[in-house]
Formats: C-alpha cells, sequence, structure tokens
C-alpha cells in the first residue's frame, strides 16, 4: 500500500468533513431560511432558477433534475429549470450580448416575481452569475446565493447568502450540492406535508 496516496485521502476527507461541521454551525441557519424561501416560492406557484459556470453549471443541473423528477420521496414534479442546459440559448446569447449576460437574459425571459433564483459560484465572483442576480433582484425574483472564499460579490447582492468559507474549489463544490440535498429534502419534506394535510 502507498502510504503516501493513503495519507493524501485521508487528509482529503477529514479536510471535508471539517469543513460541513463548519457549515453546520456558521450556515445551518441560513440553509433553513433558503428552505422556506423554496417553500413559499413553490408553495405559491413560482419556479426555481438554477445558474452556474463548469462544475457549478452540473449542480445547478442537478438540483433542477431533482426538484422535476424526485429526491427521495413519492411527489408530483417541482417547477425547477437549470439555465445552463440550453446550447442554442446559451451561445446566440453569448454571441449577440456577450457571455456575461448568459444567464441575466433568460432571468429577463423566465424570471417572474413568485420565482427564486439559485446562483452557484465557487468564487463568489463570477460575472454572469452576479449579473444575472442583479437581473433577478430588478424583476422583484427572490435570489440565494451558494458562494465559497469570503462569498464575494454574489454574497453582497442575493437576499440569501450560504458562504463555503474555503478557497479549495473541490471543497466548495463538494459542499455546496451537500447543501442542495439538503434544501431538497427540506423542501420536499414540508411539501409533502401540507399536502397531505390538506388531503
Amino acid at each position: 500500500m502507498n502510504a503516501e496516496l493513503l495519507k493524501h485521502v485521508v487528509s482529503s476527507l477529514r479536510e471535508g468533513a471539517e469543513l460541513r461541521n463548519r457549515i453546520a454551525r456558521d450556515c445551518g441557519e441560513t440553509i433553513v431560511q433558503a428552505a422556506s424561501l423554496m417553500i413559499q416560492c413553490l408553495q405559491s406557484g413560482g419556479k426555481l432558477l438554477f445558474f452556474g459556470n463548469g462544475g457549478s453549471a452540473a449542480d445547478a443541473q442537478h438540483l433542477a433534475a431533482e426538484f422535476v423528477g424526485r429526491f427521495v420521496l413519492e411527489r408530483n414534479g417541482l417547477p425547477a429549470i437549470a439555465l445552463t442546459t440550453d446550447s442554442s440559448i446559451l451561445t446566440s446569447i453569448g454571441n449577440d450580448y456577450g457571455f456575461d449576460q448568459v444567464f441575466a437574459r433568460q432571468i429577463e425571459a423566465l424570471g417572474r416575481p413568485n420565482d427564486v433564483a439559485i446562483g452557484i459560484s465557487t468564487s463568489g465572483n463570477s460575472p454572469n452569475v452576479i449579473e444575472a442576480v442583479n437581473k433577478a433582484r430588478k424583476q422583484n425574483v427572490k435570489t440565494i446565493g451558494l458562494a465559497g472564499k469570503d462569498g464575494g460579490a454574489l454574497a453582497k447582492c442575493v437576499d440569501l447568502a450560504i458562504t463555503v468559507s474555503t478557497s479549495n474549489t473541490a471543497r466548495v463544490q463538494e459542499c455546496h450540492i451537500a447543501i442542495g440535498h439538503i434544501l431538497c429534502e427540506l423542501v420536499e419534506n414540508e411539501l409533502s406535508k401540507t399536502k397531505s394535510t390538506r388531503s
């Protein structure tokens, strides 16, 4: 067995575990607030709009799929869209207006006051994510940011910011999807509870 490789594996896993413990301590209340915002959105007929770049684009698609499909419980599909998936929209907006506008233009077209826009950026400073959040706020769309490092510009311009305070991009991404799964679980459980109470 390669002792150096094992040491690296153990160190990486411990780093991730310690970071999650810190998030539980520092961000738990904000995660609950974000889930409540998403629940209110869906109960009032709104939709969730996810967006980000690279690995964060994959997270946006992953989370939208959990809502439209299911997370754990059998239920009706919930309205969620990843603004990262339509290559014709992304390339036409990028070509005609610039890459900074690829999400903002979609928010302009699709965003409504009951919606929630969820921007994901490991640096907290992705220009196209910031532009989309600013557009959302102009259209009275509530905003949630999943950021890394010190939160960057994203944490300053969203209604609710959940910041994973590390400069290690891989650890930020791992925590973002963990937070996303918790949001899915909280929303799904609460909406299923509300439905069974009404029926």
